[in-house]
């Protein structure tokens, strides 16, 4: 299992269900990743981060100086999404879930978003 690669597969998801909303099973199967399959923490955090949407919206709404969570691009807000549900799920440390968003933000955003992501699951 490879959970680096399990977590950027859940964040791909994520942003797919914000364009065109579907069942996470669906998305999940979608993307023939077996250990996406058989990763249940994965999973949970998708669930997770679908479910809560609109509470972790709120809490990046707080901490966005200038800026609200509904102007952010999709990539950056499925990003935050994920990175609250993990800290909801308790299970891993905030700082390894931070730095683990950061590296996506980093692939998939803008060059200066990471910072952004940064800022805001810092302060979550």
């Amino acid at each position: 299992m490879n959970r680096i690669k399990n977590r950027e597969q859940a964040l791909i998801c994520i942003y797919q269900n914000m364009i065109y909303p579907r069942s996470l099973q669906e998305l999940i199967e979608d993307t023939d990743s077996t250990d996406l399959l058989e990763d249940t923490y994965i999973q949970e955090v998708m669930r997770t981060a679908v479910d809560n949407a609109e509470r972790y919206r709120y809490y990046a709404n707080q901490v966005l100086e200038g800026w609200t969570f509904d102007r952010l691009g999709y990539v950056e807000q499925a990003i935050i999404l994920c990175g609250c549900a993990e800290f909801d799920l308790k299970q891993i440390e905030a700082a390894v879930i931070i730095d683990e968003y950061i590296k996506l933000a980093k692939k998939y955003c803008d060059a200066e978003s990471y910072k952004l992501i940064n800022g805001v699951l810092d302060r979550i």
